[in-house]
């Protein structure tokens, strides 16, 4: 179930109300853990009158593509009530929740989760609501005492106050004994501070069922691998209520929690390594039992629950017909689908709170444009956020800033995080009533409006030719460094996330002898780390301040985000821009650089002389300091960390490195370089900048370690060699990519985010040249229409002409929702007939068949608006019918009529 309070600090919308409702139901038997499929939950809890969400089945095709397509128009200003009504109107079958989201929550919503689901879903829905029909709660317009947010706001801030708050008030047959909840003062808190000594000791406990043998498993996955790579806690407490004086038993409370949405992506790979590991979930609570035997129990339980273990995983291995609630991976997939307007409260205003406090007032823009950029925000939407966010941070530091904040500063933005909405909602309240446009803009939480009437306002301050054209126009001034064209009057940083041995000072050396340099005016500059003293990136940005119109070769390994941000402040503060080039590899399930490209670059370290750095061919730890390097990557998979760069700098560089045609890895090698990673796990090397040492430090261990990984590499010399792209090659690609990005001829990498925008409304495009001819052979039989034609400027208004089929404002997102299943598709469109006047032309249209089904339009009047005087809007092309009834137009007939093909596409 999930909890859904203030008590537990503010949230996207402080709700009206304090709720719970059922969002799975699991069994554990003696398999995999079966979860319930959609009916199967709704049949439960009607059963047993439990709470449960908005849940809608989309069962055909063209119902599941309108339902992308509903969220494309919606995402950017969605809330409860608008969303609710548009996927009623899509969905093969609607069942409303037992708690309406507007009434519990406001209209503030979170999001959706769209999980795929089998065939037989819509027989099953159809059939539980047949036979459960939702009944009201019990208890609804009763006095029930206190509510949660009144008992625990005394003591909001201590965790253990207030679950003793809410247990006393919960009555004596709950809470009949203060030791059975809390227990002994002193022991509760020994027994939080055991916690990892109690995870290490129910690892090390010989399992007795099924349940917790493979439960050990998914704990054991977890602790093997390194803090940040599976960011998760482990909270242990005391289980008071099993406990007994006269036994040894001990009995613990295990939590659980799962911090980051990137774990489940590794954890992921894990599983498809071991087939049998079991799933992992954000966040569980577990009962462990830890007691002793004397040694013949423990060896006659020991065989018992062997025998029962191997008979469960072997029924479970051969019977291959046997299915589970996770045995098809399609139903393990679902994505969250959220809004914009909670994302502006929870991630841009209260995520970005410590960052608006930070001395860098930079800082906080730099958080929120990255953030808008990963959600594909659509550019119209950007612009006006960045000057909505600029005065909320302006307006909260004006409040907070003549507080005491010098040595408690994270502790008051802690606070005022959990409290954050009672700053956020007033001031987004006022933000509102200064205009309609911000209105609609943040969506108030309040009743400041009907929901309804939200659309209506957008669509009164636009036109439908507005709505048509592309998200395009400059960057607010609140972006930084992430630039999509680099201006020549700018300068230019380009620096190397990569490894030592990636062959960046080559690169760079070459660089600085090409004549013309990269193809425009502007002179190159490299500052060579191994040579320069001091901090080196201070230095950079120093040396662009001074001569900002000039082209900067950052050769340093630039390996980690503390680095990337830095980069990004020099950019701002010096209008200039940053691309970085990276080594072109496949990368492994943990890290972006593959075993290959470690191998190559330390092959190339271990045969330097004479290095600046002292990196090379007589420093005893190279390979150590390698390791060093690669393992500052681990975390993230090569897309994530291209993905990353891209969003940070609005292009990338890739610079090739491995042939595609090479022989895999020699077995020895690999074997080397997962010694040396276990080594530095082993030994917990720190992260750092890989400095080398003189030596006396490195243990015998790593002595020897060294000692055969050059005798490895070595022996495999001609192999090294072979698999490596030529340093010619490589470098005459990275130089047509630099030049292409220093004239601003960017092209988007295949690793950036799509950029969806805002839906408005359904169209079939057609192009000017078709248009301009069938006009052409229009004009050719009537000298009217050929002096109209010749009389306007036609070629200004035909790059955009089109067929509307449904507007959002008009017509509702679910009827513009419908043509998804058509999106992309040639329609063909005969036109029969011109209606023109002295301010207006329009072509009559009737749209053809796709896939057997005639495209129809939601408009009265099908048509194509070709031209409008100065200061017409196109939709009063709509008028031109009645113009001619009243006889203020002329209609032309087309005869016969003149079919032309268009693509139907959303915009």
């Amino acid at each position: 179930m999930e909890l859904v309070t203030a008590v537990l600090g503010d949230h996207g919308q402080r709700p009206k109300d304090d709720y719970a409702v059922v969002t799975a139901v699991t069994e554990l038997g003696h398999g995999k853990p079966k979860f319930y499929s959609t009916p199967e939950v709704i049949a439960f809890c009607r059963k047993w009158r439990l709470p449960t969400n908005h849940v809608w089945l989309f069962s055909t095709r063209e119902s599941a593509f309108s339902f992308f397509a509903a969220y494309d128009a919606l995402c950017e200003e969605g809330t409860a009530t608008p969303v609710c009504k548009a996927l009623d109107e899509v969905a093969d079958i609607s069942v409303p929740g037992s708690k309406d989201h507007a009434i519990v929550q406001g209209e503030i919503l979170e999001g959706l989760v769209a999980r795929m689901v089998s065939r037989e879903s819509s027989v099953q829905m159809e059939e539980v609501l047949r036979n459960f029909s939702q009944t009201p709660l019990d208890g609804v317009d009763c006095d029930l005492g206190p509510t949660l947010r009144e008992i625990c706001a005394p003591d909001r801030l201590d965790e253990m106050q207030k679950i003793k708050a809410i247990l006393e008030n919960v009555g004596s047959s709950m809470y009949p004994d203060h030791f059975d909840w809390s227990g002994n003062d002193g022991l509760d808190a020994q027994s939080r501070k055991a916690g990892e000594s109690v995870v290490a000791e129910f690892l090390q406990a010989h399992p007795t069922d099924y349940a917790t043998k493979k439960l050990q498993e998914t704990i054991r996955l977890m602790k093997q691998m390194k803090p940040s790579f599976f960011p998760a806690a482990f909270k242990c407490y005391g289980n008071y209520q099993k406990v007994d004086s006269l036994s040894n038993d001990k009995y613990y409370k295990m939590v659980i929690h799962v911090h980051d949405d990137s774990v489940f992506k590794r954890y992921r790979q894990e599983m498809k390594k071991n087939q049998g590991l079991w799933p992992l979930y954000r966040g569980f609570f577990i009962d462990v039992n830890l007691f002793k035997a004397n040694n013949k129990k423990a060896a006659e339980l020991s065989k018992e629950s062997n025998i029962l273990l191997n008979s469960i995983e072997g029924s479970l291995d051969s019977s291959s017909s046997a299915k589970d609630g996770l045995a098809d991976e399609d139903s393990n997939l679902m994505i969250k689908l959220k809004f914009l307007p909670y994302k502006i409260r929870t991630f841009l205003i209260r995520n970005g709170l410590s960052a608006i406090f930070k001395d860098n007032r930079s800082d906080y823009s730099n958080y929120y444009v990255r953030k808008m950029e990963s959600w594909g925000t659509s550019e119209s939407k950007l612009k006006e956020l960045c000057i909505l966010l600029n005065k909320w941070a302006t307006y909260i530091r004006g409040k907070y800033d003549d507080e005491s904040l010098s040595s408690s500063i994270y502790l008051t933005v802690e606070n005022l995080e959990r409290k954050y909405l009672s700053e956020a909602e007033p001031f987004l309240e006022q933000y509102a009533k200064s205009s309609p446009a911000n209105l609609a803009l943040v969506r108030a939480a309040d009743d400041m409006v009907q929901t309804e009437k939200f659309l209506a306002i957008l669509d009164a301050q636009r036109d439908e030719d507005d709505d048509f054209q592309p998200e395009c126009g400059a960057v607010p001034s609140c972006r930084t460094a992430s630039l999509d064209v680099v201006s020549k009057t700018e300068g230019l940083i380009v620096f190397f996330p990569g490894i030592p041995g990636c062959a960046k000072s080559a690169l760079c050396n070459e660089i600085l002898k090409m004549p013309g340099g990269l193809g425009d005016n502007r002179p190159l500059h490299s500052l060579e780390g191994d040579r320069t003293k001091g901090k080196y990136w201070q230095k950079v940005a120093a040396e662009q301040k001074n001569k900002s119109f000039r082209i900067i070769l950052a050769d340093k390994n630039a390996p980690n985000k503390d680095v990337w941000q830095q980069i990004e402040d020099m950019c701002r503060t010096t209008n200039a821009a940053a691309v970085p080039i990276i080594p072109d590899s496949e990368g492994t399930d943990t890290n972006p650089f593959s075993l290959e490209a470690l191998a190559v670059f330390m092959f190339r370290v271990l045969k330097r002389v004479n290095h600046p750095g002292n990196l090379g061919k007589d420093s005893p730890n190279a390979g150590n300091v390698l390791l060093k390097f690669y393992k500052l990557y681990d975390g993230k998979i090569r897309r994530e960390f291209e993905n990353e760069l891209y969003e940070r700098f609005g292009s990338l560089v890739k610079m090739p490195l491995l042939k595609p045609d090479r022989a895999p890895l020699p077995g020895d090698v690999k074997s080397i370089l997962d010694e040396g990673l276990g080594l530095s796990s082993l030994h917990g090397v720190k992260r750092g900048r890989g400095k080398p040492s003189n030596g006396s430090d490195v243990s015998e261990e790593w002595k020897q370690w060294e000692e055969r990984l050059r005798e490895i590499l070595f022996g495999y010399e001609d192999y090294l060699k072979s698999i490596q792209v030529p340093f010619d090659v490589a470098l005459k690609e990275v130089v047509e990519q630099l030049k292409a990005v220093a004239k601003g001829d960017i092209k988007t990498p295949d690793t950036a985010k799509q950029r969806f925008g805002n839906i408005i409304f359904a169209a079939v495009k057609l192009s000017q040249a078709d248009i301009l001819g069938l006009l052409r052979k229009v004009a050719e039989k009537d000298t009217d229409v050929s002096n109209f034609l010749n009389g306007i400027k036609l070629e200004n208004n035909l790059n955009k002409v089109h067929i509307t089929l449904a507007h959002k404002g008009a017509h509702g997102v679910a009827a513009v929702a419908s043509y998804a299943v058509y999106q992309n598709q040639e329609v063909p469109v005969s036109f029969n007939a011109l209606f023109y006047n002295d301010k207006m032309a329009a072509l009559e249209a009737q749209l053809g068949i796709v896939n057997g089904e005639t495209i129809v339009s939601r408009n009265d009047w099908p048509h194509c608006t070709i031209w409008t005087a100065a200061g017409v809007g196109p939709k009063k092309a709509n008028t031109l019918p009645q113009l001619v009834s009243e006889g203020k137009a002329k209609r032309v007939p087309i005869g016969p009529p003149i079919t032309i093909s268009g693509v139907l596409d959303f915009y």
